[in-house]
């Protein structure tokens, strides 16, 4: 083929990809830094969470946030936070997006940012499962349980940890969340063992009591003192009700990627290639290696330690430290972009480590949206739904999408 008819082609390709709307060099990452919620919702009264601000109050409590990189994206334009300069000429755009679907939890969360939302809340049980559903998992498992109560997952391994290394009954509990959680020391019940338990207690769970997760939750240690959990915690989610826009976007052959329990959070629904890690560390470490085999498509990482290790921990100085270690490695990652990459930081909910309780918050999240290619300094204003994420990646990528939320695209092409 001569050089010119090799450059007909190529236009011919070009412009056919043009009229579907795909453009075969696009690709957007979603990082979601997991409870790093930035005020309450008008609602949140009806949740326990009056007062709650992550951001704001971790601030307070810290003496003032020094988050350069996040600063110069647009943090501490969204909101007032203390330490953040909310009057410089930022390198991002900025806003933060109310959540539409009831709950507070990171299934909700993640499922309405990408286009799912839903009408009704997930079961919780702040009082324990009912004996119908107990004695069912130990119909199916052959294993009576201990605890069946809300609490926290380090205090409740603490409580029965001991009786549980004695006996063999795996820990069940739940928390403030619709969770199903599992706890077994590694010697005890290994990892996958624990898992096929919470694939039959999510198997079983379904109906009136399906709730938004199964958790498997291992720990090791040789007493009350230092029982410890692992970092092979495992979700085991319902899949999503409707299509998310993963699904739509692998239908149209746009690769998917999905980092830390992203895959767990969507029941592996459209996420083509998962990256399981376990820490902000291995999760941040693995966005660098996805920017380098993964030049076209959706990568979406979700950095849990913030929710897991220091929010539900009560943990402002921890917290604090986690935000630093992410602010650090930001430039890293913004040198290996390409010229057409839109990146959107984001969150699932709040998890504010300074007030009394140690669970989720109903708060607004922050949005910093930023590329290359793209404007600066735009105020995204306070978007109604999580769901403008999704429809903002459907025009991006130039598919349908899920008809829930409205784009930003507009607001910074």
């Amino acid at each position: 083929m001569t050089n010119g008819g090799f450059k007909s082609v190529l236009l011919r390709i070009e412009s056919a990809d043009l009229e579907k709307g795909i453009s075969i060099l696009k690709r957007a990452i979603v990082v979601i830094i997991d409870g790093v919620g930035i005020g309450e919702l008008p609602d949140a009264a009806k949740y326990g969470d009056n007062g709650s601000n992550t951001l704001g109050n971790l601030a307070k409590a810290v003496g003032g946030l020094q988050l350069p990189n996040l600063e110069k994206l647009g943090l501490g334009k969204i909101e007032p936070i203390l330490g953040l300069d909310g009057n410089l000429e930022a390198e991002g755009n900025y806003g933060k997006m109310a959540e539409v679907s009831p709950g507070k939890d990171s299934t909700t969360g993640h499922w309405e940012l990408a286009g799912v939302l839903l009408s009704h809340p997930f079961p919780t049980y702040p009082k324990g499962f009912p004996d119908e559903i107990i004695r069912e998992f130990t119909r199916l498992t052959g294993l009576e349980v201990l605890g069946n109560k809300a609490a926290s997952g380090t205090e409740i391994i603490k409580e029965l940890g001991e009786e549980h290394v004695r006996t063999g009954k795996p820990i069940v509990y739940t928390s403030a969340d619709s969770v199903f959680q599992i706890a077994a020391h590694e010697e005890v019940i290994p990892r996958e063992k624990l898992y096929e338990l919470c694939r039959t207690a999510r198997k079983m769970l379904q109906g009136k009591h399906a709730v938004a997760r199964v958790i498997a939750r291992p720990f090791v240690g040789h007493s009350a003192e230092d029982f410890t959990r692992t970092k092979y915690r495992k979700d085991f989610s319902l899949p999503p009700p409707a299509p998310t826009l993963h699904q739509i976007l692998q239908r149209e052959g746009i690769p998917t990627v999905g980092i830390g329990k992203i895959n767990d959070l969507y029941a592996l629904a459209g996420i083509q290639k998962s990256v399981y890690t376990k820490t902000n560390s291995e999760g941040m470490q693995a966005i660098l290696k996805e920017l380098d085999e993964t030049k076209t498509g959706f990568i979406m990482a979700n950095l849990v330690d913030f929710d897991m290790l220091w929010g539900h921990r009560n943990n402002p100085d921890g917290f604090y430290q986690g935000l630093r270690a992410f602010d650090n490695w930001l430039p890293e990652f913004r040198e290996k972009l390409s010229q057409e990459d839109l990146v959107i930081i984001t969150a699932d909910h709040g998890n504010d480590p300074t007030t009394p309780s140690t669970d989720h918050s109903r708060e607004y999240v922050p949005v910093l949206a930023f590329g290359p290619s793209f404007k600066k300094n735009r105020n995204l204003g306070t978007r109604k739904s999580f769901a403008d994420m999704q429809a903002t990646l459907a025009e991006f990528f130039g598919v349908e999408g899920t008809g829930k939320g409205t784009s930003f695209l507009d607001l910074i092409v």
